[in-house]
C-alpha cells in the first residue's frame, strides 16, 4: 500500500489554512491513496480515484456497516465521540451519514422541497431579502463580506424553509457552528462540550417550535415533516435530526463558498470585470466558485467488503477519506486547474459530492450566491480588497475565510 503522509501534511497548520493546494497536489502525485494516521484514513485526493470511492457499491458512510456495537463504541471512545448524549442522537447519526434504505426514506420525506422547480420559488423572496440586507449597509464605505453580509443570508431562506421565524436565524448560526466545529480533527474536551451544550439547547429549541407548528401547521418543511412523523415515515430522532441537519447544511458551506467565491472574484480582477461585461456567465461563475474552493473539502466512506480499488486492495471496514478540495483542482480533470474561469465549460465539478449522498441543497445554495453577486455587481462599481493577508478557517472539513475586509461605492 501507499506511504503514510509525512509531517508537512498538517491540516491544522495556518500554512495549510492559508492555501491547502500544494499539499493536495503533492498529494495527489503519489501513486495510490495515501495513508493518514491522524484521521486513521486513506486518503483520495485525484478526481478519478475520489470518483471511483464514492460510486463504488460497496462503499457506505455509517460505520454501523462494519463493525460491532462494542467497536463502535471504543472507536468512539477513542476519538472522544463518546459521552455526548444529544450529539450523538441527533448529529452523529443524520440523513448524511446514513445509507441504503433509511437514507432514502428520510431523503425521500424533505427532497420534494428542493427540487429546482420547489427552489426557483423563492427567487422573489431571496432577492427582496438581499435588496434590504444591502440598504442597510450601502452607506458603509467598508464592510466585512463574511460576518455583515454572507451570513445573513443562507441561514434565513433555508430558516424559513423549515419554519423558523426570521428573528431566531442568527442564533441558529451560532448552534451550527459550535455543533459542526467538533467534525474536524480537534476534538478536545471543551470543544466537545461546546458542541453536546450546543445541540441541546438546538434541539430544546426545535421541540417548542415543532409543539407550536403542530397545534398550527403552515405550509413548510417542519409541517411536512409531522405529517411524515404521524405517518411513520420518520421517528421523533429522524426528525429533529434532519432538521438540524438542514439548518446546519444551509448555514456554514454557503456562507463559507460566498466568502471564497467573493476573495476569487477581488483576485482576478479581469474575471469580475468580465461577469459585469456578461452577466450572463453567472451561473457558470458561481460553479466554477465551487469547485476553486470547495466549501465541503473532506469526507469519508467504508468499504462494506474487500475491494479492489484505486490501485490497490483493502479489507472491509477500511475508511477512505475523498478529498474533494483536491480533486476540484485536479488537472488531468480541469485543464489549467488553477485559473479561476468564471466561463469554465464543461465543469463537471464534485463539491455537491456524487450518487445517492448529491447535496441535497445545491439548488437553492447556487440560487443565493446568483442572487448576492448579481446584485453586488450591478449597485456596486467599485469593489476592492483591504487586506491582502485573507485568513482562511483552520481545518480538513471546511474551506472558506473567517472575514473578508472590502471597500465598495456604488454605481
Amino acid at each position: 500500500m501507499s506511504p503514510s503522509t509525512d509531517q508537512a501534511f498538517n491540516p491544522l497548520s495556518e500554512a495549510f489554512a492559508k492555501d491547502p493546494h500544494p499539499y493536495y497536489a503533492a498529494l495527489r502525485s503519489r501513486p495510490g491513496l495515501t495513508y493518514f494516521e491522524d484521521f486513521d484514513v486513506w486518503l483520495a485526493a485525484r478526481f478519478d480515484d475520489v470518483s471511483a470511492i464514492v460510486m463504488h457499491d460497496k462503499m457506505v458512510r455509517s460505520m454501523e456497516h462494519v463493525a460491532s456495537a462494542d467497536d463502535i463504541a471504543r472507536q468512539k471512545k477513542a476519538g472522544n465521540w463518546h459521552d455526548m448524549p444529544h450529539h450523538s442522537r441527533f448529529v452523529q447519526f443524520s440523513l448524511l451519514d446514513s445509507d441504503g434504505d433509511i437514507h432514502d426514506r428520510l431523503r425521500k420525506q424533505v427532497f420534494k422541497l428542493f427540487t429546482p422547480v420547489m427552489v426557483n420559488r423563492l427567487r422573489n423572496d431571496i432577492q427582496i431579502y438581499v435588496d434590504a440586507l444591502f440598504a442597510k449597509l450601502a452607506d458603509r464605505p467598508q464592510i466585512d463580506f463574511v460576518e455583515d453580509l454572507a451570513a445573513h443570508v443562507p441561514g434565513h431562506i433555508i430558516g424559513r424553509i423549515l419554519g423558523v421565524p426570521d428573528e431566531d436565524c442568527p442564533q441558529l448560526r451560532i448552534w451550527s457552528e459550535n455543533i459542526v466545529q467538533f467534525f474536524d480533527i480537534d476534538r478536545s474536551d471543551e470543544r466537545k462540550r461546546l458542541a453536546e451544550e450546543n445541540t441541546t439547547e438546538f434541539y430544546q429549541y426545535l421541540l417548542e417550535l415543532k409543539a407550536n407548528r403542530e397545534k398550527l401547521p403552515k405550509d413548510d418543511l417542519l409541517s411536512l415533516m409531522i405529517d411524515a412523523e404521524r405517518q411513520g415515515l420518520m421517528s421523533h430522532d429522524e426528525l429533529f435530526s434532519t432538521a438540524m441537519l438542514i439548518l446546519m447544511a444551509g448555514h456554514g458551506s454557503t456562507i463559507d463558498v460566498l466568502g471564497s467565491g467573493m476573495h476569487a472574484l477581488l483576485k482576478f480582477p479581469s474575471e469580475m470585470q468580465r461577469l459585469r461585461d456578461e452577466p450572463s456567465l453567472m451561473k457558470t461563475a458561481v460553479q466554477e466558485m465551487f469547485r476553486y474552493e470547495s466549501p465541503l473539502p473532506f469526507f469519508h466512506r467504508y468499504c462494506t467488503e474487500d475491494v479492489e480499488i484505486c490501485g490497490d486492495h483493502f479489507p472491509r471496514g477500511t475508511k477512505f477519506g475523498v478529498l474533494y478540495g483536491s480533486a476540484n483542482r485536479d488537472p488531468k480533470q480541469f485543464p489549467e486547474a488553477d485559473r479561476f474561469d468564471i466561463g469554465r465549460t464543461p465543469n463537471w465539478h464534485i463539491a455537491f459530492g456524487r450518487g445517492a449522498h448529491f447535496c441535497l441543497g445545491n439548488h437553492l445554495a447556487r440560487l443565493d450566491m446568483d442572487i448576492i453577486f448579481t446584485t453586488l455587481l450591478q449597485r456596486f462599481a467599485i469593489l476592492e480588497l483591504c487586506d491582502e493577508n485573507v485568513r482562511y478557517k483552520r481545518g480538513l472539513s471546511v474551506r472558506g475565510p473567517e472575514s473578508l475586509q472590502i471597500s465598495w461605492r456604488m454605481s
